[in-house]
């Protein structure tokens, strides 16, 4: 374990040292959560578009359930793990770029990844018949915000792939439950 704890951080310390001043603040931006609120409009819209009134409601709801349950998660993980951010590691102190400083010590894994990486996996699933395009587009989203998380300095590459990996498993879940929900609603109409 503590081989792949030092390679995670050698990672961690290529990816960040890779970045410069002049783009610092675009991958700040893209961290932000309220950045993406025009693509939340779009997905919405999109979702509006392809599914019944009532389907709809219901893929809103577990959207919202299912972010709650991977935010929650992470943060559970966190306090579970205790594993310093990049930025917090004495280890790793002048060694890195850091360009902010998050309120929380700890971030194994990445809230970001998972919740990113669940929307992408749960409405990949319930629009990938219907728009060919939108999976690809919304994993290369998805994992441009997961490397700002890298990038400015809150987590280790193997915090995004952890993170990535069980916002997957979150969004699988939740796609089945919510077509298992649409499918019984267009039953009973």
């Amino acid at each position: 374990m503590e081989e792949i704890i030092l390679k995670d951080k050698e990672l961690f310390l290529y990816l960040n040292n890779l970045g410069s001043q002049p783009f610092d603040a675009f991958w700040e931006l893209v961290s932000e959560r309220f950045v993406w609120i025009p693509l939340y409009v779009i997905l919405c819209y999109l979702l509006y578009k392809n599914f019944s009134l009532k389907a709809f409601i219901f893929i809103l709801i577990f959207v919202a359930l299912g972010t709650t349950v991977s935010d929650q998660v992470a943060s559970i993980f966190k306090h579970g793990f205790l594993r310093f951010r990049p930025c917090k590691d004495p280890e790793l102190q002048g060694l890195f770029r850091k360009v902010v400083t998050p309120g929380s010590d700890y971030g194994f894994y990445s809230a970001h990844a998972s919740n990113t990486f669940f929307l992408a996996t749960y409405l990949s699933i319930l629009l990938k018949g219907k728009l060919k395009w939108f999976p690809i587009a919304i994993f290369v989203w998805a994992a441009i915000v997961s490397y700002s998380r890298i990038y400015l300095a809150v987590h280790f590459p193997g915090d995004v792939l952890i993170g990535a990996f069980i916002g997957i498993i979150i969004g699988l879940i939740f796609s089945f439950l919510a077509k298992k929900v649409i499918a019984k609603q267009t039953d009973q109409n």
